[in-house]
């Protein structure tokens, strides 16, 4: 068996509602949470994939998570061997499997990321990492947005590596602004083991624009993400989504909940027809995460400006298949102050 993180910090019991199983799976890191009776017999399972499809069929985040748990999830025994657990975890295609004694209580949980090493991947990301970040003020002035720190590194250093987590080892930077501080500190990407180059941007050309000036059409599918993000989603996840909905472009999504403070009035001429007290609604915003299949490129105009939301309106307009990925992992947009304040706030908890 592998050496385990703290299992017991994503149990939950079938009472407990899909937002607080939510916490418990961004909190444990470990991308699931295991249902348990009184006597921590296990009774469900919920990944991260059971929440998004709570989610899009409109499941309410304060119903049980019974509701959207899998209730006859494969498990192991505390006899098997590391082998025996690969075997299973191949077969079945998962990646948590929790380990029960034999009266079925758990006692622990095999994850297959901790069982295997990444294998290296050859798709490209492109890192946009060229923006002003004007809205940081004084904080910008002498330092580009994506060096600026979070705990002991920088914004764009531990973007880099949550990627190495995963496997990829070829990075294009889009830099612009104070392009030549990106440059000297990341340089070849040697020092991470990875071959870094550069795209060169003599004026801004938006989160799309600059991918025209890629030396050559990659092969493989390819990740573009914001040079100002800090996540833990599983970009593998993302991958597999994209082949098995057979997308040229995936954009990756999250879910917010706006509360209007007031009393909604429905209407029909003079008449009132209803009030709805303090109404929530639930959008989905672009978390400016993408995969990109390479015959994408031929949309983006040499040379021009656009963003990366126009290039997905523009393959949208052309019949091209696109697909939207929900996730609830960890995210955080870095462009106000107080973005930064709370990712430095929870990079110890979050990144180590």
């Amino acid at each position: 068996m592998s050496k385990q993180k703290d299992w017991r910090s994503v149990l939950i019991h079938p009472e407990a509602t899909i937002l607080e199983t939510i916490q418990v799976i961004d909190r444990g890191a470990m991308r699931v949470a295991l249902v348990v009776d009184a006597d921590h017999h296990l009774v469900g399972v919920v990944t991260d994939g059971n929440v998004r499809r709570g989610l899009l069929n409109h499941i309410g985040l304060q119903e049980p998570v019974s509701k959207i748990m899998n209730p006859r999830p494969t498990s192991v025994q505390v006899t098997d061997t590391r082998e025996q657990v690969l075997s299973v975890m191949n077969a079945r295609k998962i990646e948590h499997i929790p380990v029960l004694d034999a009266q079925g209580v758990v006692v622990g949980l095999e994850i297959l990321e901790e069982l295997t090493r990444p294998t290296p991947k050859d798709n490209w990301v492109v890192l946009m990492a060229g923006g002003l970040g004007s809205r940081l003020g004084s904080l910008t002035q002498s330092c580009p947005k994506p060096l600026l720190r979070v705990g002991p590194k920088p914004i764009l250093e531990v973007i880099l590596e949550s990627f190495l987590e995963y496997g990829f080892q070829r990075f294009y930077l889009s830099v612009n602004y104070k392009k030549q501080m990106i440059q000297d500190h990341f340089g070849d990407g040697s020092a991470w083991g990875v071959e870094i180059r550069y795209l060169e941007e003599k004026e801004r050309m938006g989160t799309a624009g600059s991918l025209s000036l890629l030396p050559e059409r990659p092969e493989l599918p390819f990740f573009v993400m914001n040079g100002d993000l800090l996540t833990r989603i599983h970009f593998q996840h993302i991958l597999d989504f994209h082949a098995k909905h057979r997308a040229q472009a995936t954009l990756c999504v999250r879910r917010i909940e706006q509360t209007i403070p007031f009393g909604v009035v429905e209407m029909k001429q003079h008449q009132l027809t209803s009030i709805e007290e303090k109404p929530t609604h639930y959008y989905f915003v672009n978390a400016g995460i993408y995969v990109l299949e390479p015959t994408l490129l031929s949309l983006i105009p040499d040379g021009h400006h656009l963003d990366m939301p126009d290039l997905f309106r523009k393959a949208i307009a052309q019949g091209h298949l696109t697909a939207a990925f929900p996730f609830l992992d960890y995210w955080v947009d870095i462009g106000q102050m107080g973005d930064y304040d709370r990712a430095r706030q929870e990079y110890a908890q979050v990144f180590q």
